[in-house]
């Protein structure tokens, strides 16, 4: 899974002595942990919901996720005996940050109460859809861009309580005016086919904004490439 920083604070709350019990007896003890996790905005401390978390294990790459609910909080159980990274997944790439590390147990020992992970999370408030791409000089999609804004579009439906903004970019290359107005155009276009998927107009703005707001240098091939892209924006 792709991965990129951002600013976050795990906490990880683990049953120490006392919370793994002796038995006489271990053919019924269960040999998984319970995971209590919760997660929610770094900064304001709201609730996120409809966040999905990974946990992978280290001993055979085995994911295992929740998703947080109307609480910002869901529950499950992973084997022990196993370190898990822990991702936080976002539109087509995740959040890799830390690594809870569950304990090996003896024969006739179990786990007596939850593992408590709680998450501050600050989540990017804008990216760019990689692939969605134009007809040049135009706001007709390429076959290429209808793959990522369906992915979107999924995005959305799980998000549901997201609104945002399609922004339009180009590089340099002709008249300012010209440009505004592509960018215009070819952010309604992404704007309308979500709306064809049943994303809510109320959930969904568009605007152009030319060549006002590159994001690399102009001057080289590679740079106006770069600039000439369709960003999403979380309102």
């Amino acid at each position: 899974m792709k991965k990129y920083l951002v600013y976050l604070l795990l906490v990880f709350i683990l049953p120490i002595n006392g919370n793994a019990q002796i038995k006489a007896t271990s053919g019924n003890l269960p040999k998984d942990a319970t995971v209590d996790v919760s997660i929610v905005d770094a900064k304001t401390g709201t609730i996120l919901t409809n966040e999905i978390i990974v946990f992978r294990s280290s001993v055979n790459k085995l994911e295992y996720q929740g998703l947080s609910d109307s609480t910002g909080k869901f529950s499950l159980h992973l084997p022990t005996g196993a370190k898990y990274e822990i991702f936080i997944l976002g539109f087509s790439d995740s959040t890799s940050y830390n690594v809870l590390d569950i304990p090996v147990l003896k024969e006739n020992q179990f786990m007596k109460k939850a593992i408590n992970v709680d998450i501050q999370f600050e989540a990017p408030k804008s990216f760019v859809l990689d692939n969605c791409t134009f007809e040049t000089g135009k706001a007709t999609l390429k076959e290429e861009a209808y793959r990522v804004l369906d992915e979107l579009a999924e995005y959305l439906k799980r998000k549901d309580d997201e609104k945002i903004e399609v922004g339009g970019h180009t590089d340099n290359v002709g008249k300012a005016e010209s440009n505004m107005l592509l960018s215009t155009n070819r952010a309604n276009t992404v704007m309308t086919y979500l709306l064809t998927k049943g994303i809510s107009p109320d959930r969904v703005t568009s605007k152009g904004y030319g060549m006002t707001m590159p994001i690399e240098d102009n001057t080289s091939t590679e740079g106006r490439a770069m600039n000439r892209r369709t960003e999403v924006k979380i309102l």
